[in-house]
């Protein structure tokens, strides 16, 4: 829903301006003043919660000088700030022209009467706060902070004063310890002599600050114990809590004002022994540029209803956005979860039609095939490919590697050379990694048999122990008849994946080339004895090069014992259970996540400039972007405002180069003029599939990685993970304090200079 200014006669609104939008203060004072200077009747008898929730003032009515910017991206109001500047006549000059505000002028008498009945209720309301302060009413939730926080009507004491000062402190060590990645315990239990007192981290900083000096730690715990802990893990975790809500709101208040956004999850992390899926969000800022942040994690659900259920209570109750306005959602899993997301997307398409459910721009479209694929040899491959890629990433195994690729393509250099680079890269996302196994598949076999060799002393034993169980692994011929049924199956999805990934005008053309994607795999399905039978030879073949004994899996072969009728041989058994399976599934998987909506917004790119230059400007983006005639500003111009886009590009100068991104066409100096071109554009660079052309705002997904990377799985906190990876966005100490205060104290808690109130002994 846009926002609609409260000033009479002022008919801006936040989707068609570019202007800042503030709300009512709930200061009371403050709040009917900026009634007062509206002269606006119908607002007087409203209280200030009720002005704060639903009315705003553009930025029009406010000197520059009550304006600030606290960074490139938000603009605030000074503590102070009254609207002054209001047009109280120009209606009188148009008699027949409507506003949707009708002004009312009060007598003196009138607006008397309005303030003494404002005075009445405003004692009411603080005698029941009171009230309600006194009674043991249960605290709301930390996430509920999002909202400003009521200022102080009475002064603080100086007990208050040093309180703030003090949890100040001690959220600035939260903190530290977050950006930097340091975990809150120190040593383990069982690693500490008995009888020895060793604190945890946090203490142990906390005590650092208080050795070098600082006056309201020192003072707050001199006549503390040795062995006292001077904060307990249950006011740790709720300061924590009050941490991650203020740094995840900067960045969701950033969302909700651009409106449009894409919901992103990566694959499930450990997080100190349970499982989450981190959430991204998409969207762009207010300078034009589409950028990718890290918001949170959601603890992950094996019910698949239950996780769908969570996920949208999550998004919409705790972290406040409107699906409405989400137009893209993806999924990044791993195999064995993607049955279980899928249900999360078709319940939000269910409720929000809008949520295009896209793949995502950073996954190759043939890996995350692979990984849908619901059989388990299939899975257990795709897992044994991740930990050979992890095994030689060590650049000591990765030289050995060489090595012998250098030893095997003696007759073709440049092929080994490829190899050898593409091994030191993170190959295993790559489109075409089923090819490049098959390739290196021989390379592999004959460097972990020699690493586990037990002539070979340079490795130690650990090393030894794992390049056996991974060697064991690739010459199991399930193995090998799966990575050769997926690399042939694969192939005819290859280039399109490809062009997914690359240029915006790629990803048009691709979108027109699906058709012919499918019409092959379904050839492929409807011949399958005859495609089966050459990629069974191709993994015989291999198995024999690489002396590998072929037979069926394990588990089928003690199935089968004692039944003498069967007659099941190996090509019929991994027909029936790999090949049919795996091209069917592909098959359906390609209709679901390019759904017709999907198609009508990849057409959408034609608005290009560059894209319609190839199309030789005959393009039809009308027909195509009506699925989103709601998110324009001017819907009923759209048909106009496309012609003079077109026109523009056709006849622009020989020297001016066609935008050949939609970054580009939208950081043009004129395309304010192009208000539904613009709305258009920017709703498709949120769409997940679409790539990040500026790599400096994809910094959430980079820095969620290196988190994962370098933090042991039972150090991990989602609290401090989102402090570490957001590290770089404003917080507000202050308002951190006062949360804290407001949720988890009363002032009948408010600590003394005896710290016990809230200590651990």
């Amino acid at each position: 829903m846009p926002n609609f200014c409260a000033a009479p006669n002022c008919t801006r609104k936040s989707t068609q301006s570019d202007l800042a939008f503030f709300r009512f203060p709930r200061d009371p004072a403050r709040c009917q003043k900026w009634v007062e200077n509206c002269r606006r009747a119908d607002l007087e008898d409203k209280t200030p919660d009720q002005l704060n929730k639903h009315y705003r003032l553009c930025a029009k009515h406010f000197e520059t000088s009550m304006i600030c910017r606290t960074s490139p991206y938000r603009t605030v109001l000074r503590d102070n700030a009254i609207p002054t500047i209001f047009d109280l006549t120009s209606h009188l000059n148009n008699p027949h022209s409507r506003h949707r505000k009708r002004i009312k002028e009060l007598s003196e008498d009138e607006i008397r009467t309005l303030k003494q009945k404002k005075i009445d209720e405003t004692s009411e309301q603080e005698q029941k706060h009171k009230e309600i302060n006194n009674s043991n009413a249960q605290n709301p939730s930390a996430e509920e902070v999002g909202e400003e926080l009521d200022e102080d009507i009475l002064p603080l004491t100086l007990e208050e004063k040093e309180n703030k000062e003090y949890l100040k402190s001690l959220f600035e060590i939260l903190i530290l310890m977050g950006k930097q990645n340091i975990p809150l315990d120190g040593h383990e239990a069982d690693e500490i002599p008995e009888g020895l007192f060793t604190p945890d981290n946090f203490q142990a900083l906390l005590e650092c600050r208080i050795n070098s000096g600082e006056e309201v730690l020192r003072k707050r715990f001199e006549t503390t114990a040795v062995n006292t802990l001077f904060c307990s893990k249950t006011q740790q975790k709720q300061m924590l809590e009050i941490c991650e809500s203020c740094i995840r709101e900067e960045t969701l208040r950033e969302v909700r004002d651009s409106h449009f956004f894409s919901i992103i999850t990566d694959d499930v992390v450990d997080i100190a022994g349970e499982e989450h899926l981190p959430v991204l969000v998409r969207f762009v800022d207010e300078s034009h540029n589409l950028r990718e942040e890290f918001v949170g994690f959601l603890p992950y659900e094996a019910d698949a209803e239950v996780l769908a259920m969570k996920f949208h209570t999550m998004i919409t109750e705790k972290w406040g956005l409107n699906m409405e306005y989400c137009r893209g959602q993806a999924y990044i899993v791993s195999s064995g979860f993607s049955s279980q997301m899928k249900v999360v997307a078709s319940r939000l398409l269910e409720k929000y039609p809008q949520a295009i459910y896209t793949l995502c721009s950073s996954c190759a479209l043939n890996m995350w095939l692979a990984k849908s694929v619901p059989v388990v040899g299939v899975s257990v491959a795709l897992g044994t490919i991740e930990e050979v890629c992890s095994f030689f990433h060590q650049s000591q195994l990765r030289l050995e590697l060489d090595s012998v690729i250098s030893v095997l393509f003696q007759n073709n250099e440049e092929r080994g050379k490829e190899l050898k680079e593409i091994c030191h890269s993170q190959w295993t996302g790559r489109h075409d990694a089923f090819e490049i196994l098959v390739d290196l598949l021989q390379a592999l076999v004959l460097c972990l048999d020699g690493i586990n060799s037990e002539t070979n002393v340079r490795w130690n034993n650990c090393i030894a122990g794992r390049a056996f169980v991974l060697c064991s692994a690739v010459t199991d011929f399930d193995f090998i008849v799966t990575i050769v049924v997926l690399k042939n199956v694969l192939s005819f999805t290859r280039a399109f994946g490809k062009n997914l990934q690359g240029q915006t005008s790629d990803v048009f053309f691709a979108a027109s080339s699906l058709t012919a994607v499918l019409h092959s795999l379904n050839e492929v399905m409807e011949n399958i004895e005859v495609y089966h039978e050459f990629w069974f030879e191709e993994a015989t073949s291999l198995a024999t090069k690489l002396d590998i004994q072929m037979k069926l899996p394990g588990k089928f072969r003690r199935a089968q014992q004692g039944n003498l009728e069967s007659q099941l041989t190996s090509e019929s058994y991994y027909k029936e259970a790999l090949s049919v399976p795996t091209v069917e599934h592909i098959i359906q998987e390609l209709k679901d996540i390019f759904s017709e909506q999907h198609l009508k917004a990849l057409k959408c790119l034609s608005l290009v400039p560059s894209v319609m230059g190839q199309l030789k400007f005959n393009t039809s983006e009308e027909h195509h972007a009506d699925m989103y005639r709601s998110d324009l500003p001017n819907p009923d111009t759209l048909s106009a405002e496309l012609h003079c886009w077109r026109i523009k590009w056709k006849h622009r100068g020989k020297d001016i180069e066609l935008p050949s991104t939609i970054y580009e066409a939208l950081h043009l100096p004129d395309i304010k003029f192009f208000p539904n071109v613009y709305a258009l554009l920017k709703v498709l660079c949120i769409l997940p599939v679409m790539k990040v052309e500026n790599e400096r705002y994809e910094n959430g997904r980079k820095r969620l990685k290196a988190y994962l990377r370098n933090t042991l799985t039972d150090q991990r906190s989602s609290n401090l993970a989102l402090l570490n990876i957001n590290f770089d966005i404003k917080h507000d100490l202050d308002l951190m304090v006062d949360t804290y205060i407001k949720l988890y104290t009363t002032k009948s808690q408010l600590p003394t200079d005896n710290a016990e109130t809230i200590q651990n002994t």
